[in-house]
């Protein structure tokens, strides 16, 4: 029997580094909208940064400058001393992003969902994809979904599916678009649970989207609360349960009225 062919995989020379995000003065328009307005950010390398704040406050956009999917109006974002909006950091840096509906192609397996960047990019032959597919379904306990497509898995195993994809890209960074929106109590807490064990598996930098609470509250080292396309407030989650600024406070800790309800006051 022939052996397999050794892997012809060449990994970055910064592999084995992790790198941290500075965001100076990033302004974002769209038109005459300003989607962003002087976000300045610094997340350190290794730890969980959570964004939160109410939906159109612009924390998608922001997580896509930071993967270099958007150009600034003005200002800049960095990865470690990498400008995140040139194309070569992609070369330097192990990026991942795990986008919110999961964005698996529906006609491909799982195991060829996972084989399909190192596939397409030539980083190893299949015995070393193999390995690395195998290795990322391991991890997320999903050995035995390999041969199912998306349409046969429920959506906390769709959101498995694609953390798994993005650790067989290796990443250094790993970005969360609202990781467990649309899935019940439990599985939430699973999720939580895998975005927290990975950063100690691996030591990546996690940067996470979020409504959830829960996940904030349990795994952030940092939080950051956007609102109107501002940064309202950075610290410690402690900070975040018994938040001094009423704004904040309203959304993460709203109260629920009945008498004077909140639609009510819209009209």
């Amino acid at each position: 029997m022939t052996a397999p062919a050794a892997s012809s995989y060449t990994a970055s020379p910064f592999v084995g580094r992790t790198f941290g995000v500075t965001v100076a003065g990033l302004n974002k328009n769209f038109g005459r909208t300003a989607v962003l307005k002087d976000i300045n950010l610094e997340v350190k390398p290794g730890e969980i940064f959570c964004i939160m704040g109410p939906s159109g406050s612009g924390k998608t956009v922001l997580l896509k400058h930071i993967a270099g999917l958007e150009h600034a109006t003005s200002g800049e974002v960095r990865i470690g001393e990498f400008d995140a909006a040139d194309p070569e950091t992609r070369n330097k840096v192990h990026l991942a992003l795990v986008f919110q509906a999961g964005a698996l192609f529906n006609s491909l397996s799982v195991y060829d969902n996972l084989a399909l960047y190192p596939r397409e990019h030539r980083q190893c032959n299949e015995a070393g994809i193999r390995e690395r597919v195998l290795h990322a379904l391991s991890i997320l306990s999903l050995e035995k979904a390999a041969n199912k497509f998306p349409s046969d898995l429920s959506g906390g195993m769709k959101k498995r599916v694609a953390i798994a994809r993005a650790l067989v890209m290796e990443p250094q960074l790993l970005l969360y678009d609202e990781p467990t929106s649309e899935l019940d109590p439990v599985m939430s807490a699973t999720l939580t649970e895998i975005i927290a064990t990975l950063r100690e598996q691996t030591a990546v930098t996690s940067i996470v989207v979020t409504h959830d609470r829960d996940l904030a509250f349990n795994i952030a080292d940092r939080v950051a609360f956007m609102m109107d396309g501002r940064i309202q407030g950075v610290g410690p989650r402690a900070d975040f349960k018994t938040p001094a600024d009423p704004v904040i406070a309203n959304f993460l800790n709203p109260v629920i009225d009945l008498k004077n309800p909140r639609f009510k006051q819209l009209e």
